[in-house]
C-alpha cells in the first residue's frame, strides 16, 4: 500500500525543528481515495513493514520516505529523492485535522 503524506504536525508547530520533531503525518491513500493522521512512530513502523509513503510537489514529483535514526535513537522519515535526503517533509503546510 503506497500514501501521500500531505501535512505534518510539529512540536508547537515549529516548522524549523529537524526532522525527528514531526509528531504526526497526515495522508492520503489515492487508490482509495481514504486519509488519516498518525503519529511518527505508526508511520515509521508502517514503513518498516515495506508500505510506501511519498511526498508530490506541485510540479507532480515524487520523493518517497525513508526511516533514518537519529544520532539520539529516534527513528524518522525523511524523503530521498535524485540520490540525496530532502526536506519535502518540512515544506508541508500544519495538518488541521
Amino acid at each position: 500500500m503506497a500514501v501521500r503524506i500531505t501535512c505534518i504536525n510539529k512540536s508547537g508547530g515549529n516548522h524549523d525543528n529537524p526532522h525527528e520533531a514531526i509528531s504526526h503525518y497526515g495522508w492520503l491513500n489515492e487508490s482509495s481515495n481514504t486519509s488519516g493522521k498518525d503519529d511518527r512512530q505508526t508511520m515509521v513502523n508502517w514503513i518498516k513493514k515495506g508500505n510506501k509513503a511519498c511526498v508530490k510537489d506541485s510540479y507532480g514529483n515524487t520523493a518517497y520516505c525513508e526511516v533514518r535514526k537519529s544520532l539520539k535513537g529516534t527513528e524518522f522519515l525523511q524523503t530521498y529523492a535524485d540520490g540525496k535526503y530532502t526536506n519535502n517533509l518540512l515544506n508541508l503546510p500544519e495538518c488541521t485535522m
